[in-house]
Formats: structure tokens, sequence, C-alpha cells
């Protein structure tokens, strides 16, 4: 069975890879944007590129854990553990940002990729504060948050610096990593060719 180079899925892949390894800069400290991370737009960029919807749920996925794995261990020394608590949530989100990828930017321009940061950054919100409501420790307390209404909605509210900052890396990153491969597809037109 003869197996061809595919230059455009190289290129998706390179892209993804390079921006999971910012993810090492900004926790070594390296940076005061410790909490910019290009998840949410590699979840995006993947679901968009990748015609192949395993390809793209498993490999933004797979870069995902492997980076996450390599922060825990190396950049932790596993003091949270092989995974930090609620990476499942973390995980679903991300899988579900990817299908936002596929699903609203059928067509790449600002404003689709602008509609799908602000549907991933509030997703992400909603579901993984959703689980801190779950199990977290209200830090202005010390306790658990309350397991009504009103302790969700001071989660939610607790939880509001973290929406914009996922919604501003998400938009950065998506803006560095779609425009990088458009004017790639421009320059090498054998990108453009679908995976």
């Amino acid at each position: 069975m003869k197996t061809t180079f595919n230059p455009r899925f190289m290129a998706l892949l390179l892209v993804i890879a390079g921006a999971a390894s910012t993810r090492f800069i900004t926790v070594a400290g390296h940076t005061p944007l410790i909490n910019l991370t290009p998840i949410g737009a590699m979840a995006l960029f993947g679901g968009t590129y990748f015609s192949n919807k395993w390809k793209a749920v498993l490999l933004p996925l797979l870069t995902l854990i492997i980076s996450d794995l390599v922060i825990n261990t190396v950049f932790y020394h596993g003091k949270y553990g092989t995974m930090y608590q609620g990476w499942y949530l973390v995980y679903a989100v991300f899988v579900l940002m990817v299908f936002f990828g596929k699903w609203i930017i059928n067509k790449v321009n600002v404003k689709n990729i602008l509609f799908a940061t602000v549907v991933a950054s509030i997703s992400h919100w909603l579901i993984t504060d959703f689980g801190v409501w779950l199990g977290g420790i209200d830090v202005t307390t010390g306790m658990p948050f309350t397991k009504d209404i009103f302790g969700l909605l001071k989660c939610y509210a607790l939880a509001i610096p973290y929406l914009q900052t996922i919604f501003l890396a998400t938009a950065f990153y998506s803006a560095i990593m779609f425009g990088a491969f458009e004017l790639a597809q421009r320059k090498f037109p054998v990108l453009a060719i679908q995976n």
C-alpha cells in the first residue's frame, strides 16, 4: 500500500503543535500572560480545516493531552496529580469547540471566527465553571459553593475574569493561526487541497 505525503495535513498539524508549544512558555512563567492559552483556537482551527471529523477531533485533542501531561509532570512536578481537577470538563468543551469550528466557520472570515470565539468562550465558561460550582471552593469564603442558584451565580461571577481571558486568548491565537494558514494557502496552493 503506497502512502503519499500530504503537505496540507502536515501544515495543519504543525500549526496546532506550534500553538500548543506556547503553553510551555506561559506555564514556565516566562510571560505574565499565564492564562492566555491557545486551546480554544486550536480546537476551532482543527474543526475548521480538517475535513475528516476524526482528525479534526483527535489531533487537537491529542496535542492538548500531550501538552497537559508535560505541563503537569515537568512544570508542576505532579503537584496536581497526572491531570488537574475537572480536566474531563475542559476536554469535553474542547471537543465541542472543534465542532464549533466545523459548524460556525464554514467560511473563514473575521466575522465567523469572532462569532465562533464568542460561542466557544461562553461555552467554556458555562460548562467548566458549572464543574467548579459542583466540586470547587468559593475563594471568598474558603468553603464549598452553596448548592443553590445563588452559589452557581456567585461561581459564574467569580469566573468572569477567566471568561475574559479565554476570549482574549482564543481571539489572539485564532487571528495568528487562521491568518497564517490562510496566507500560507495563498502562497502555496498545494495547502488548499482538502486533506
